[in-house]
C-alpha cells in the first residue's frame, strides 16, 4: 500500500525547528509517512521538497498575529516571523492538495482566506469560557454540524475535546464553513467547500484512538490525490 508523503510544518524558536513528536506518531498510526517540512531560504530547494509531499498538516504554535480582533494578551507570544513566512510559503503551495490545520493551523487557514481571529477570545468573546489548559480550561463538548464532512468521520455529532489556545476564529473566511462549536459558540472546527481543507481547533494528536480517525481521513485523502497524480 502507498504510504501518502505527509508534510508537518514546525515550530521556531532560538533558531530551532521543533515539532510535537504526536504529530508524527499520529500521521504514521494512520498510515502517513511522515516528513517534516524545513525552513530554507532557497525557492528552488523549497520547490523541490513541496513536490514529494501529498498533503501538508499546519500543527499548532504561538498566537497569529493576522487579521485580529484586539491585541495579544501578555500569555501569549507571537509566532516568529520565519515561521510565519514559511507557513504562508508553503500554504500557498499546497493550495490544490490536502490540508489540515490543528489549534494555530485552523487559524492561520482562516487568516489567509480572509477571515478575522480573536487575540484573546475571553477578552473579545461575550460569556468565552476558558480554552486554555493555563488559564483553567478543561476538556468541553463540542457540537459537530450532522451534515459535515468531520461528522462523517467521526461518525457522530458530539465530541469531548482538550483545549489548549487563547486565540480563536471570530469571522470565518471565503471559501471555507464553521461546523463545529464548543459550549460557549467558539468554533472548533472549519472545512473548505470543495472538501480539500479542513482545521479542527483542539489537538486530535493528542487524544489517542478518539483523534486517529481525522488522521486516518486526511492520510487517505491524501493517498488518493497521490494516485490520480501518477503517470499512467
Amino acid at each position: 500500500m502507498t504510504l501518502p508523503r505527509i508534510g508537518i510544518t514546525t515550530s521556531f524558536a532560538n533558531g530551532k525547528q521543533m515539532v510535537d513528536q504526536h504529530y508524527i506518531q499520529a500521521v504514521a498510526a494512520a498510515g502517513g509517512l511522515p516528513l517534516i517540512v524545513p525552513m530554507l531560504d532557497s525557492e528552488n530547494t523549497m520547490a523541490a521538497f513541496l513536490d514529494l509531499l501529498d498533503g501538508l498538516i499546519i500543527t499548532g504554535g504561538p498566537a497569529i498575529t493576522q487579521n485580529m480582533i484586539g491585541a495579544l494578551p501578555d500569555d501569549l507570544a507571537p509566532t516568529d516571523p520565519l515561521r510565519t513566512r514559511t507557513d504562508e510559503a508553503v500554504f500557498a503551495a499546497m493550495r490544490n492538495r490536502p490540508v489540515f490545520g490543528i489549534c494555530y493551523g485552523m487559524q492561520f487557514i482562516n487568516a489567509q482566506a480572509g477571515g478575522i481571529i480573536y487575540s484573546d477570545i475571553q477578552a473579545h468573546k461575550p460569556h468565552a469560557i476558558a480554552h486554555s489548559a493555563d488559564r483553567g480550561g478543561h476538556d468541553h463538548d463540542v457540537q459537530i454540524d450532522s451534515n459535515s464532512r468531520i461528522a462523517g468521520i467521526m461518525r457522530r455529532e458530539h465530541l469531548v475535546v482538550n483545549s489548549y489556545h487563547i486565540q480563536a476564529v471570530a469571522e470565518v473566511g471565503k471559501g471555507l464553513r464553521a461546523v463545529a462549536f464548543g459550549p460557549d459558540g467558539v468554533i472548533e472546527a472549519l472545512e473548505s467547500e470543495d472538501g480539500r481543507t479542513m482545521g479542527v481547533q483542539f489537538h486530535p494528536e493528542r487524544m489517542g484512538e478518539a483523534g486517529l480517525p481525522l488522521f486516518t481521513a486526511f492520510v487517505d485523502q491524501c493517498r488518493v490525490w497521490h494516485d490520480r497524480r501518477q503517470p499512467g
